[in-house]
């Protein structure tokens, strides 16, 4: 890859790029052949995203989504408005900067902008520039609401963080102009596709333990019925000839016994793949662990889909 290729423009937890190798290597190769669509319902960060759309020429079309507006306004306002964006986080940043010695400054100016985002009274751009000021400047880039929809995530120990990375959001913005935006529950998503096409899910994982939750993303839980939901919506792409692929936590690095994913997805492919855990308040509680990677075909069918 080179320096003119999008990459993700947030910090996000459980975001998948320490994963793209792995990602990449079971991904349905039939589509490197044939012209296809992307849907990714849980966008995230997009590291996904942004690698497959810099690494398969003959997408067609490219659609993404979330349930979190917040999110999906910053897509848009950088398809759309990027110099526009560019020059409020550079004033942010110069601003945020000037304050790198003074800790009681820093948090006061933090929280400033935390509560004129959490207002949400300003315009899209202004707001979008918000949400990346939090994200960069927040404790290990979280993202997390309370059921009121506040964004409630302490300030970070960074001391100049970077706020605005310009040649990336012109990267980005350039290659958002390929993809189609929605905000909204994953499943209307499906009235927008046509064949062939491959999913990539990403949602909010199950937690490995009751404190380790980092899955509010949005003012609504992921809970179990939500994960069971989602195998449910699989299931349907899986009649309708669709290919997918889905990432989640796997919940046997706590509890050998837990067959909960593997139960509901007996009938499909599951995968165990190294991965880091990297969100902990605990710095000895960060470390290797294993991630599931769940597909509706098998190695030998990714080789030969056409």
């Amino acid at each position: 890859m080179t320096t003119k290729l999008a990459k993700p423009f947030l910090k996000w937890a459980g975001g998948k790029t320490q994963l793209l190798n792995t990602i990449h290597d079971n991904l349905p190769k039939g589509f490197l052949n044939q012209k296809f669509s992307y849907i990714e319902p849980f966008v995230g960060s997009g590291a996904v995203l942004f690698s497959v759309l810099n690494n398969f020429p003959k997408i067609e079309r490219a659609i993404i989504n979330d349930i979190n507006p917040d999110l999906t306004n910053v897509y848009r306002v950088i398809a759309s408005y990027p110099s526009e964006l560019i020059s409020i986080l550079k004033i942010f940043q110069a601003e945020y900067h000037e304050l790198s010695t003074n800790d009681l400054k820093k948090k006061e100016y933090y929280i400033e902008k935390r509560t004129l985002f959490n207002i949400r009274s300003e315009d899209n751009i202004i707001q979008a520039a918000l949400f990346i000021f939090l994200n960069r400047s927040c404790f290990n880039g979280l993202y997390r609401v309370n059921r009121n929809n506040q964004f409630n995530v302490p300030i970070g120990s960074y001391k100049k963080p970077m706020i605005c990375d310009e040649n990336n959001i012109l990267n980005v913005s350039k290659a958002l102009q390929r993809v189609e935006i929605f905000t909204g529950d994953y499943q209307t998503i499906l009235q927008y596709v046509e064949r062939p096409a491959f999913f990539y899910f990403d949602p909010p994982y199950k937690p490995l333990s009751n404190t380790s939750s980092f899955n509010s993303y949005a003012k609504e839980e992921f809970g179990d019925y939500e994960q069971i939901r989602l195998r449910d919506f699989c299931r349907k792409l899986d009649s309708l000839d669709h290919y997918w692929m889905l990432s989640n936590s796997d919940v046997r690095n706590n509890e050998v016994n837990d067959n909960f994913f593997d139960d509901i997805y007996c009938e499909f492919n599951i995968s165990r793949v190294s991965a880091r855990r990297t969100i902990n308040a605990n710095p000895a509680k960060r470390g290797r662990l294993t991630e599931l990677l769940i597909t509706n075909y098998n190695n030998e069918q990714a080789l030969s889909i056409a």
